[in-house]
């Protein structure tokens, strides 16, 4: 008989471990409290318990009670997979703005904006400079009168189109670029970076550059903000001092400045109101789990959370793959280490020691994209062996190695394996810009660019197998 597994929410981690579970062959139930998607989905259902059965230590079962439409329903489950993420309850920190109770204005959450219209012909704050915020205020001054957009510490702003016109990510996020991110003194990674922003455009000219440029800071992805900035449709403003009836007071700057909405992009919090502390603490913004997925004191490893990490990367793939290693630790398949080994790692991952090299993942939830990932496919036996593929299909490791870090790669080899992974790894591109070449062009390709090319790439490939020796 397949084992019963509760999943608990339908977001993109849901419906990934779904998946996963019917790969493995489990019977999956997925309650989802919302009415839009979420083996078996059940939707408007509220999750109100999820407790250890009298027998646990034995069966490592789960007793959740559920509610739908004010009548509440209990079953047992051989194992849960919580997948509510980290997005999960609004932040709004209203004793951080004196006098918002005097406001004749309106404010509300960027949970609760939907469209524009409201902005029209109004002036706007919005409260926030990350990437909820600052898309609001692209958004907003394209109809507001006014609109200002307030941050405490600013931020870096990148393009999706990065160089070359390439999307920024699968530049960014290759084997290649980490391993040389990571081989470097902080310092050095942090200049280089800040570098690296500030060719499009100086940020410091246009007051957004990052007050804390030591610690890692998801950058915000906006094509549009230099140019409202510079035609002045969008204003950036220190954090606000006071709130008045119908205006602000932002700091360093006496001037009150009329206002109609305030919108408050200022995060999230998570909490886990279905579980007892005892199973899943949150303290300082995170918890207790080990790769950031088990709780590490249960004597039974039948609960797992899905989905609640920061990497710097797509979360999509990231919670796949969380979801490929539970369900074969569930079935058995593969085994944790002690409870002393798994304690001590999140004990060690609590202090946030900086290591000194790469970027500085010390804020709770952070994560480097790429190593996470690979640790994780080690467990399952589906991490490529780029050493043997550099020996075995050149043309394929080094596509790997130098190319954009997609999620085929994770399906190269190992449980789940596809037949068509390296095809499409190494047509990624051609999809990529199918949608733009819409017109047909001749290159004429450069004899000193090939040769260039070449020249570059020699040295790289000594430097890889002396790494890999």
């Amino acid at each position: 008989m397949a084992k019963r597994v509760a999943i608990v929410g339908a977001g993109v981690s849901g419906l990934a471990s779904i998946k996963c579970c019917l790969e493995e062959g489990l019977e999956p139930t997925c309650f989802e409290r919302s009415d839009d998607l979420g083996g078996l989905w059940r939707f408007t259902t509220k999750v109100c318990s999820v407790t250890k059965c009298p027998d646990f230590t034995v069966t490592g079962q789960w007793e959740v009670v559920t509610q739908h439409e004010g009548k509440q329903e209990s079953a047992i489950f051989d194992a849960v997979m919580v997948c509510t993420g980290f997005l999960t309850d609004p932040y709004l920190p209203l004793d951080s703005f004196p006098g918002i109770n005097t406001f004749k204005g309106q404010y509300f959450h960027s949970r609760q904006y939907k469209y524009p219209n409201i902005f029209k012909d109004k002036r706007v704050v919005v409260v926030g400079m990350g990437n909820s915020g600052t898309d609001i205020a692209v958004e907003a001054s394209h109809l507001a009168e006014k609109v200002f957009l307030s941050t405490t510490s600013g931020a870096w702003v990148i393009s999706r189109v990065f160089d070359s016109g390439y999307p920024w990510d699968m530049v960014f996020t290759t084997r290649f670029q980490t391993m040389f991110r990571n081989s470097l003194p902080t310092p050095i990674v942090n200049w280089l970076l800040a570098r690296k922003m500030n060719s499009w455009f100086h940020h410091a000219n246009y007051g957004l550059v990052p007050e804390d440029r030591t610690q890692l800071r998801e950058p915000v992805l906006n094509d549009e903000l230099p140019g409202c900035i510079i035609t002045g449709k969008v204003l950036i403003k220190p954090s606000i001092k006071e709130v008045k009836e119908n205006s602000v007071i932002f700091n360093n700057t006496p001037k009150e400045e009329p206002i109609d909405i305030i919108v408050f992009a200022t995060g999230y919090t998570f909490a886990f109101p279905f579980l007892d502390e005892s199973i899943v603490k949150v303290e300082n913004g995170q918890a207790s789990l080990y790769k950031y997925i088990f709780p590490a004191h249960l004597p039974k490893p039948t609960l797992a959370v899905i989905g609640l990490i920061k990497p710097l990367g797509s979360m999509i793939p990231t919670g796949e793959t969380q979801a490929r290693w539970v369900v074969r630790v569930l079935k058995g398949i593969n085994k944790l280490p002690p409870q002393s080994v798994m304690i001590e790692e999140v004990n060690a991952r609590k202090e946030n020691k900086p290591s000194g090299f790469g970027l500085c993942y010390c804020k709770a939830l952070q994560e480097d994209y790429i190593p996470y990932i690979d640790e994780l496919l080690t467990y399952i036996n589906a991490k490529p062996n780029l050493f043997s593929m550099l020996l075995t299909d050149p043309r394929l490791g080094l596509t790997i190695f130098f190319g954009p870090s997609t999620p085929y790669q994770f399906r190269l080899t190992g449980p789940g394996k596809w037949e068509g992974a390296r095809n499409a790894i190494l047509t990624q591109w051609d999809r990529t810009f199918k949608v733009t070449k819409t017109r047909s062009v001749q290159e004429s390709p450069s004899p000193f660019a090939s040769l260039l090319k070449l020249l570059i790439l020699l040295p790289l490939l000594m430097a890889i197998f002396l790494i890999f020796l």
